[in-house]
């Protein structure tokens, strides 16, 4: 396990060991291109420690073949590591907000629900919440209820949300905050995106 030595020790009253593992709130966010990757890259690990997954996907179309689903799938059936659950929530491009919203929000509002549910219930070890900054960037879910949620879920469950515009609130309670940024995109130079790269 690498070893680093923290640069301050919170007077917190808990053991290095109870503080490491500490549930965690994740956030990648960002205009940058792999959030959702970094995001997916976790569940591996988190499979590979046989921990039950629940991957949320918000707001991208059900009909969206993401590769990471039928790999993370595949694993979780495969009985080696742990289970994995995939949830499509949405129907609309996660970067564009259309004309017909209104459903898109209800599919919102009823995937936090789900989470919301499943956090009670304890039923995933680690929540990815793929594009869930969405949702609260626009509206649709209120972003002091999932602080308020996520503080007091129980047991041990870490839990990661991607999507650019996360909420300030969001990113002063989380644990771990990415901000991916974007240095250069093929897309810039009129490139679609390929299979494989961008699914």
């Amino acid at each position: 396990m690498p070893q680093g030595q923290p640069s301050v020790v919170p007077d917190d009253g808990l053991t290095t060991r109870q503080r490491r593992n500490r549930p965690l709130v994740v956030v990648h966010t960002g205009v940058g291109k792999g959030k959702s990757t970094a995001a997916f890259g976790l569940a591996l690990r988190a499979w590979n420690q046989g921990w039950p997954i629940g991957v949320f996907q918000f707001v991208k179309s059900a009909k969206w073949k993401v590769g990471e689903e039928n790999a993370l799938r595949v694993l979780g059936a495969s009985g080696e590591g742990g289970s994995v659950d995939w949830h499509k929530m949405g129907e609309g491009w996660s970067w564009v907000q259309r004309d017909a919203q209104m459903d898109n929000e209800e599919k919102a509002r009823e995937g936090w629900e789900q989470v919301k549910r499943d956090l009670a219930a304890e039923t995933y070890k680690l929540y990815v919440l793929d594009e869930f900054a969405y949702p609260m960037h626009w509206g649709w879910v209120d972003t002091d209820e999932v602080i308020s949620v996520l503080r007091d879920r129980p047991g041990t469950q870490h839990v990661v949300i991607t999507g650019r515009n996360a909420p300030e609130k969001l990113v002063d309670f989380a644990d771990l905050v990415t901000d991916m940024s974007k240095v250069k995109h093929p897309m810039d130079a009129g490139q679609k995106g390929q299979r494989g790269i961008e699914w």
